[in-house]
């Protein structure tokens, strides 16, 4: 197997008839997935996603791929392929195409409809190209083939590329439920044909490589919903992902089943689930939906809401509702299922508004005490029957943190992929195929970029370092005037401290050890006051380490008179 070595350098110019597949996003990560094609000076993108940020990232509100390897070759994209419309994968879309409007996207009826609603609050109007299952489109040099896959949000796709180099099949997300809600099943037969054809490179979704054996059908959720909704005297309020429209539908089916009217809570959710209402993948009966407004007006016991914040999201409708910072209350006798997984790093979050939510009387249901989630991505048992059917010559394990990765590589080895045809990337990692054989080539620039409000990449690692020591440490603040010939000191020092657990006036042991200090540097002839200020702050941080063993932001401010 092939390994990325962290002293890669700048991939050299793609070999006459080469293949070039640089990810960009969601290796050795749950999200931000996009990954970039090459072919006689050509790029095609496959899906742009965002990543949610987790504790240590404070204040940052999405994390998106970097664009600086394809930035000066905006005009060589030929456009962007999105297999589906989870927000991991459409998500950084306008972030690019701010950079380039009329990229063209290319995807499914229901993936387009969600991205151009997401498109209009960044006021672009994208080119689009609709496709579905059985369509082959030309892209540029790239011949570009869509097969069905099943997942748990409706018309994914998996898309084969055939260059001169070789066929190269990236799976999207994906999972092989036998019984799915609509009956679109992953496309078995398509992937026999082109694996007759010859598949040379198979990128493949590794999410649930570590799960043994299959995953349940996603209507087995249906018994579990109805004893819930059986057994609960008061309002349900339901939590989800947004574009989880299989799971709403189950929901609607069973508040239609037991009488109760259902209400969307949250923008993201109101919007994706009006467009899926309106093309025709959730089914609605009349008179079930409402607006949210009108629930007063209902008893509890037929009421049911759905909202956003499955992820312990802290601006979403169910964390809110959990801090009593929501219009919608949470009282005792409330029923809240939580119907999604966890994804990584969200863990701590989620059981906060577990324990928030039970605090006010709720009685919680979620993956860990029923039966109210099945995965959206293939588990080992799947995957394996996969690679049997494409038995591909070169394999990728994409979509997965390392462990993820790995194990994917191990589940190809042992339906007979060679070792040293199986390549294990990570972002930024340039792979090659050449001649029918996959291998690495280089490493380009793909770290992190943060969203933080309006501000796009403005935000880096030493800007995290210091939220994250004004959190866990606080700040503290001096404030000297000192005489700008002589040094001396003319006022203060005032020394103030926020969140360090230090009262001011324990400061005053401190403050003649910087005086003292100072005194000595302008006897040195020592006034510029950048170096005070570094002085100032090497005194009162020793202090603060050795009397409280603590290191919060230290802030000197010395002005000239």
């Amino acid at each position: 197997m092939s390994h990325p070595h962290p002293e890669l350098r700048t991939p050299p110019p793609l070999p006459e008839g080469g293949l070039r597949v640089t990810p960009l996003g969601g290796l050795g990560e749950i999200g931000r997935n996009m990954t970039v094609f090459e072919f006689g000076g050509r790029l095609l993108i496959v899906d742009c996603g965002v990543l949610f940020p987790e504790e240590e990232q404070p204040g940052i509100d999405l994390i998106l791929p970097d664009f600086s390897s394809i930035r000066d070759r905006l005009d060589d994209i030929e456009g962007i392929v999105l297999t589906h419309g989870h927000e991991d994968h459409i998500g950084g879309v306008p972030f690019l195409l701010r950079e380039k409007p009329d990229i063209p996207l290319i995807g499914s009826k229901l993936t387009l409809a969600l991205i151009e609603a997401k498109l209009q609050e960044h006021r672009i109007r994208p080119y689009t190209l609709e496709v579905a299952e059985g369509h082959r489109e030309r892209i540029g040099p790239f011949d570009c083939e869509f097969i069905a896959v099943n997942h748990s949000i409706p018309d994914a796709l998996a898309v084969a590329i055939r260059t001169p180099a070789g066929m190269v099949v990236h799976t999207g997300d994906f999972k092989m439920d036998q019984l799915p809600l609509d009956n679109r099943l992953t496309d078995l037969h398509a992937f026999a044909r082109l694996s007759e054809e010859g598949i040379d490179l198979l990128l493949s979704d590794s999410t649930n490589a570590e799960v043994p054996g299959f995953v349940p059908p996603e209507r087995e959720i249906s018994n579990v919903l109805r004893q819930v909704f059986a057994g609960a005297g008061k309002r349900i309020i339901v939590a989800s992902f947004a574009s989880h429209v299989h799971r709403i539908q189950q929901i609607l089916d069973a508040a239609h089943e037991y009488g109760r009217r259902v209400a969307f809570v949250g923008r993201s959710m109101v919007r994706n689930m009006g467009i899926a209402r309106d093309l025709g993948y959730l089914k609605v009966p009349p008179g079930l939906v409402v607006d949210v407004k009108t629930l007063d007006d209902l008893p509890d016991s037929e009421v049911v809401l759905v909202c956003t914040g499955s992820q312990g999201e802290p601006m979403a409708a169910l964390s809110r509702m959990a801090n009593r910072d929501h219009q919608i209350r949470i009282v005792q006798g409330d029923t809240v299922i939580l119907a999604s997984s966890l994804i990584p790093g969200n863990e701590n979050a989620v059981y906060r508004v577990i324990n928030g939510l039970t605090r006010w009387g709720a009685n919680v249901v979620h993956k860990g005490n029923a039966k109210v989630h099945v995965s959206g991505h293939a588990s080992a048992g799947e995957l394996l029957y996969f690679y049997n059917i494409c038995r591909p010559k070169n394999l990728m394990p994409v979509h997965g943190e390392w462990r993820h990765l790995r194990a994917n590589a191990e589940l190809g080895a042992l339906t007979g992929v060679p070792h040293d045809r199986i390549v294990i990337a990570e972002d930024g990692v340039a792979v090659d195929l050449v001649e029918g054989k996959a291998k690495i080539s280089g490493k380009v620039q793909a770290g992190y970029v943060y969203v933080d409000g309006l501000s796009v990449g403005d935000v880096g690692e030493p800007a995290l370092k210091d939220r994250r020591i004004l959190g866990d440490e606080g700040i503290i603040s001096v404030f000297l005037v000192i005489d700008s010939s002589t040094g001396k000191i003319t006022g203060g020092p005032h020394i103030q401290a926020r969140g360090s657990g230090i009262e001011d006036s324990a400061f005053a042991d401190v403050i003649p050890r910087i005086t003292e200090v100072l005194e000595r540097s302008a006897q040195d002839g020592v006034v510029e006051p950048h170096q005070l200020q570094q002085l100032v702050r090497r005194t009162l941080g020793k202090w603060v380490s050795d009397t409280y063993r603590r290191r919060p932001m230290i802030l000197p401010v010395v002005v000239e008179v």
